[in-house]
């Protein structure tokens, strides 16, 4: 198999999982689900917080799925790496085992991987001009001491 054509079988098998768990997860917590609310409270987090924090997952999810807006993608990917990297730090905040840290953490992995691996459609040009084919002129920078 080609080296291409394993790293697009990777971008997808990540990038659906991730996609599909953020949808999911912010589903359940945007309808206050019981168990989702168990856990937000346990956490120490309001009731309310379930609801933004899972409408904003869904959007995330949304958004690694979907074609284009390369912006969007990053910071989709930017909330989830945030919202992965609260959840595992509140875990350990709350005094709970290593084992509520572990799907974060694999979740986490999947984000870095669909990131690391999105082809070059779905990622942001430097300067948003390298996708017309122009180039930026660049200032050299000196730092004085």
């Amino acid at each position: 198999m080609r080296s291409s054509t394993r790293k697009t079988i990777g971008y997808w098998t990540t990038t659906g999982l991730v996609g599909a768990g953020f949808l999911i997860m912010g589903a359940v917590d945007a309808v206050q689900a019981p168990a989702a609310l168990a856990i937000m409270g346990h956490l120490g987090y309001p009731t309310y917080f379930a609801t933004i924090v899972g409408i904003w997952k869904v959007f995330g999810g949304i958004a690694v799925l979907a074609p284009r807006f390369p912006r969007l993608k990053e910071w989709a990917y930017a909330g989830i790496f945030f919202d992965l990297t609260g959840a595992a730090a509140s875990h350990i905040a709350a005094g709970d085992s290593a084992a509520n840290l572990v799907m974060p953490l694999v979740l986490l992995s999947f984000a870095l991987a669909s990131w690391s691996l999105r082809p070059e459609s779905r990622k942001l040009s430097v300067g948003g001009s390298a996708a017309r084919g122009e180039s930026r002129a660049t200032i050299p920078v000196t730092l004085a001491a």
